[in-house]
């Protein structure tokens, strides 16, 4: 029994780590893309800290399921990429409408069905352009920091051989150790617990729609279903509607902390529902309050890991998130651009995404997609 508790906490601090350090770049990004100030950005963190802890508590506690949440990755990934968000509130109104998307897919099961009838070369050409505007700021870095940034790529490449679920981790620990090798890092703030801020949204329209409703399909689309299909492989069958009410919910709740989508976690599920985690399938579901655990010691250090990486230089939290981002890049763009009959559509909604236009004061994900269906649809019209 003992074994047993130490492999679920073990599996969870793998899964909590490697999720955090992999991946707080580009929440610190978004963060700095909608014009977030410090102690916003330390909410924002504490508030997804907070909403993952509890969800995945709730869950796993009352279905007897290693149910794993985590933010959203590709959402952050969409944040940091938008360009026309006009202010931090703005955007917290798009978080607010996301979140009530899930809560109301939660609640009208026809909802459900339509966001799984996206055809999926689409939704993967969506978020391949969003995470192609990241990858490509990582090789804009070659030039001002040559070699911390080539020295990095080539130890991502290795690493993912070697340790694939580490890989991220190792390159923002080894960057880390460079850029301060390099005179690159500035003094690191003091140790410190973090304070909660109230974020009132602002209700911009063009947000809403550029940004809000992106956030839900990705959201949904790259980690919701995703999240379930790992725990169908795994031999569990969780309740689809509680589980979106209740991250819904605690989505809902931290975006007036200024925090974005929480959702239900694919990598960190795969981390917490295998054998490694504990050899009695029936049992595996105790990673979940360890899980919990981890994660509320991120919300109540949030300002600190956001002080730590702000001392950090911009070139190295660039190809860690670029890094952290390229393998889900890659499987999305394969996923986009698999489907013969679906290539064109598909390539212009890519295109458009990762244009980073704006039309009517609207981002390019929701114009990607519209592009997207639209010809999909004028062009299964002419085959009939």
């Amino acid at each position: 029994m003992r074994s047993g508790l130490v492999s679920a906490a073990s599996a969870a601090l793998v899964a909590t780590v490697a999720g955090v350090g992999g991946t707080l770049p580009v929440v610190l990004a978004a963060a700095q893309a909608v014009g977030a100030t410090p102690e916003q950005a330390s909410s924002w963190v504490s508030g997804l800290g907070l909403a993952t802890a509890v969800s995945a508590l709730i869950l796993s506690m009352r279905y007897r399921m290693p149910i794993i949440t985590a933010w959203s990755t590709p959402g952050a990934a969409l944040i940091a990429s938008s360009s026309a968000v006009p202010s931090f509130h703005a955007a917290v109104g798009a978080f607010v409408l996301a979140a009530a998307l899930i809560l109301l897919t939660a609640a009208v099961r026809p909802l459900a069905r339509l966001i799984e009838r996206i055809p999926g070369s689409i939704a993967a050409a969506m978020l391949g352009g969003i995470l192609l505007r990241l990858v490509v700021a990582m090789i804009e870095q070659v030039p001002n920091q040559p070699l911390l940034v080539l020295s990095l790529i080539v130890l991502f490449l290795i690493a993912r051989h070697l340790v694939p679920t580490m890989a991220s981790l190792i390159v923002l620990a080894a960057g880390a150790a460079l850029a301060w090798s390099l005179g690159l890092v500035k003094p690191i703030p003091p140790l410190g617990v973090s304070s909660l801020t109230l974020a009132l949204p602002a209700w911009d329209l063009a947000t809403l729609i550029g940004l809000g409703v992106p956030l839900y399909l990705v959201t949904m689309a790259s980690q919701n279903l995703p999240g379930f299909a790992v725990l169908r492989a795994s031999g569990y069958h969780p309740p689809t509607q509680p589980v979106l009410a209740v991250t819904g919910a605690a989505s809902l709740g931290t975006a007036f902390l200024g925090a974005h989508t929480s959702n239900l976690a694919a990598i960190s599920a795969a981390l917490c529902t295998g054998p490694d985690a504990h050899p009695d399938p029936a049992k595996r579901w105790i990673t979940g309050p360890f899980y919990a655990l981890w994660w509320g010691l991120i919300a109540l250090f949030g300002a600190s890991l956001v002080g730590l990486f702000g001392a950090l230089p911009p070139a190295l939290l660039t190809t860690v998130a670029g890094t952290a981002l390229l393998g889900s890049m890659a499987a999305a763009l394969g996923s986009a651009l698999g489907p013969e009959k679906d290539r064109l559509a598909a390539a212009g909604t890519l295109a458009v995404t990762a244009s980073g236009v704006t039309l009517l004061g609207i981002g390019s994900a929701f114009w990607g997609l519209v592009l997207g269906l639209a010809v999909l649809a004028l062009e299964r019209l002419f085959r009939r």
